[in-house]
């Protein structure tokens, strides 16, 4: 049979075909998981079994153990049952923008991106940064970073809103109180997206010299991109691949990801207005505090969750949070 002689939808979208493969392969891991849940679980059963016909110390201790971690999987397992979100399993875009202050919120904000980098190792995610402003003194007035892993974007969407700081600061030389703020936004990346139009009329695009690390022909050559949609006014930049093409692709990753979470904003806040809610619903809000002085504080205000070691929540141990947030939504 000749192509032409095909319907017209015969032809499958890449794009389409490729999200519904990620879809699959998420829910394939899931059973997965659940499969080897139930391996384990006949296992526990046998050595309570033998536990109780034998008086073995060591058996004992290693049953014990053996429920310990399978409690923990269980409750990682029911977190993942929560991840049902239509983008939940895709990559997650994130910037985190300095608040007013100076290089003390800049320093915040750094702060924020270290934390953020740690758990995303500890989840076994990369983290690449797409496009970062640093500050004069110390510190990052803004970043744009790629978070890439399995339901990263599932994960870290909550981390979505305002995140307040309480500390000594050490750019005072006076050693006095300082609060700080920086925003953060989370999107999924998104290749395209098929109920989403972007004309090329609507787009303008400027290039420009990167100015991060990168070797001589990064920063030589008009490499990075930044590209305006006139429509919304919405501005996406990159300048971490090495050339334009590169760099363009990525830019459009990120508007595709920027007008999904506008159109997602508008339908919310069109949801809050016909249930008469006063709060306004958007992702500036916000989520959590971070409280390093008199006292050591971390609370989530949505939650209501917190703990006082502040610095493990700063070495990326967030996850009881986003927990939290999870089993509430």
């Amino acid at each position: 049979m000749k192509a032409e002689q095909l319907e017209p939808d015969f032809f499958v979208d890449p794009a389409r075909a490729k999200d519904v493969g990620k879809k699959l392969r998420e829910r394939e891991g899931k059973l997965e998981k659940i499969k080897s849940l139930e391996s384990r679980l006949a296992d526990i059963d046998a050595m309570v079994e033998l536990c109780e016909f034998e008086e073995d110390p060591d058996l004992f201790s290693e049953l014990k153990e053996s429920l310990k971690t399978f409690n923990s999987d269980l409750e990682n397992l029911k977190i993942l049952t929560l991840l049902s979100g239509k983008y939940d399993c895709y990559n997650a875009i994130m910037n985190i923008h300095a608040g007013a202050g100076g290089t003390e919120a800049q320093d915040w904000a750094e702060m924020l991106y270290r934390m953020y980098s740690m758990y995303a190792e500890k989840m076994g995610f990369k983290v690449k940064v797409i496009d970062v402003l640093e500050g004069e003194e110390a510190g990052i007035k803004n970043i744009n970073f790629l978070v890439s892993g399995e339901n990263a974007y599932g994960y870290l969407k909550c981390e979505k809103g305002i995140h307040r700081l309480v500390r000594i600061s050490p750019f005072d030389a006076n050693a006095r109180r300082h609060t700080s703020f920086a925003s953060v936004e989370v999107m999924p990346e998104l290749e395209d997206a098929e109920d989403i139009e972007i004309k090329p009329d609507e787009l303008k695009v400027d290039t420009f010299r990167a100015s991060g690390a990168g070797g001589q022909h990064i920063n030589k050559t008009e490499s990075a991109i930044r590209i305006t949609h006139i429509p919304t006014g919405i501005v996406v930049a990159c300048q971490s691949e090495r050339s334009q093409i590169q760099n363009r692709e990525m830019a459009m990753k990120m508007l595709y990801s920027r007008l999904a979470e506008k159109r997602e904003n508008e339908q919310l806040e069109q949801m809050a207005a016909i249930k008469g809610e006063v709060k306004k619903i958007e992702w500036g809000s916000q989520i959590r505090s971070y409280v390093f002085c008199p006292y050591t504080l971390v609370k989530d205000h949505r939650t209501g969750y917190e703990t006082s070691d502040i610095q493990g929540v700063m070495n990326g141990e967030i996850q009881e949070f986003i927990n939290a947030y999870l089993q509430k939504i």
